[in-house]
């Protein structure tokens, strides 16, 4: 059993873990007929279950796991995986029935039709019930996780802000305040306002289907489910104390220290490769990091505009096309991120600390 555990602890690293699931999602929509069938449900979704029920024997996961700011967190380990398959189940579905030439799956129950009252009310109304019952239940087994007043003499630790911000504090890991806290969140929220303007292909609307939306499926699966619930999930059962990472089964031990040994792209550039100091001057220093920030930002849409994405320049026109790379770029950058840190322990392409201006 506690060579399982070693296991499972392993595979939780976050540089294998991120892998994996990077890997499985992209292989479940390559083969979604076999991986989103009832059969796989039944065996997948009950296994879970068995999984967490097991694990809560566990005394450093139960104490993780019952925390009650972590309690709907567990709950949305559940709930994201089975909508996600109930989704691409639907998909795969009206994809087959596409291509036999059978009515889509919604045109069908459209047929049979109910009235608002008193049907949907009824229904909306027993939801209501049922979920007050849960909230209710819920407030009483679960103590509220109020602690004393803010003390500034004595800091939590691990200090984490609420659940639906840990995405972007994991994100603090690897970008400079000002990019994780400011300027991505803005352009994520920008970057949804803009899809209905940038995508006007009305393919897919009003009914489910992968096969005429697989490249915007697949690219908005990946941005949610791997770059924004798993950093959430990562930040909530895996960061422990020092933001340090722990497996499921280890002790959050404060005592626990690693040494980080990051290094700026200047230092690789001037230091390791041509084996002389840094220049003084911020300009030159930090010249290739510059170089390398333009590049990434102006070569690949040129490239791509001529290359796999030329049916998108030609759909899309000049201006939304340069839009939509230019967000996917961004999108990019995280996980790009995330390897050359994994790989290279580099920290900043561009470090001017003198400005607060790193990336």
């Amino acid at each position: 059993m506690e060579t399982i555990k070693d296991i499972i602890n392993t595979l939780t690293a976050p540089e294998i873990l991120i892998t994996l699931a990077t890997i499985l999602l992209f292989v479940s929509a390559k083969y979604r007929h076999v991986f989103y069938t009832n059969t796989v449900a039944l065996v997948l979704f009950p296994a879970m279950f068995v999984f967490m029920a097991i694990s809560m024997f566990d005394e450093d996961f139960y104490l993780i796991v019952t925390k009650p700011d972590n309690v709907p967190i567990v709950g949305m380990l559940f709930l994201i995986p089975f909508f996600t398959w109930f989704s691409m189940r639907e998909a795969v579905r009206n994809d087959r029935r596409t291509d036999s030439g059978t009515p889509l799956i919604e045109k069908e129950e459209t047929a049979d039709k109910v009235l608002t009252w008193p049907d949907l009310v009824y229904t909306e109304l027993i939801a209501i019930v049922l979920l007050t019952v849960l909230l209710v239940g819920w407030s009483i087994l679960i103590p509220a996780p109020l602690e004393e007043s803010a003390n500034p003499a004595a800091t939590p630790n691990p200090s984490k802000a609420p659940w639906y911000f840990l995405g972007l504090q994991e994100m603090l890991v690897y970008f400079d305040p000002w990019l994780a806290g400011v300027v991505f969140p803005g352009l994520i929220i920008v970057g949804l306002m803009a899809i209905p303007y940038i995508d006007t292909n009305p393919k897919g609307n009003g009914y489910y289907t992968f096969k005429e939306r697989s490249w915007e499926i697949m690219t908005f699966l990946f941005g949610f489910l791997i770059l924004w619930v798993l950093l959430v999930i990562l930040g909530t059962f895996l960061r422990g104390p020092n933001w340090n990472f722990f497996g499921p089964y280890e002790y959050w031990d404060t005592h626990k220290l690693e040494a980080l040994v990051n290094v700026d792209l200047s230092d690789y550039f001037w230091v390791r490769l041509l084996g002389m100091g840094r220049p003084d001057n911020i300009l030159i220093r930090e010249s290739v990091g510059f170089l390398v920030v333009l590049g990434y930002f102006l070569i690949p849409p040129m490239v791509l505009a001529r290359t796999i994405f030329k049916r998108f320049y030609e759909n899309l026109g000049p201006a939304r096309y340069h839009i939509m790379v230019f967000l996917l770029l961004c999108m990019a950058s995280l996980p790009i991120k995330m390897v050359l840190r994994w790989l290279f322990n580099l920290k900043y392409i561009i470090g001017i600390p003198e400005f607060f201006f790193n990336i």
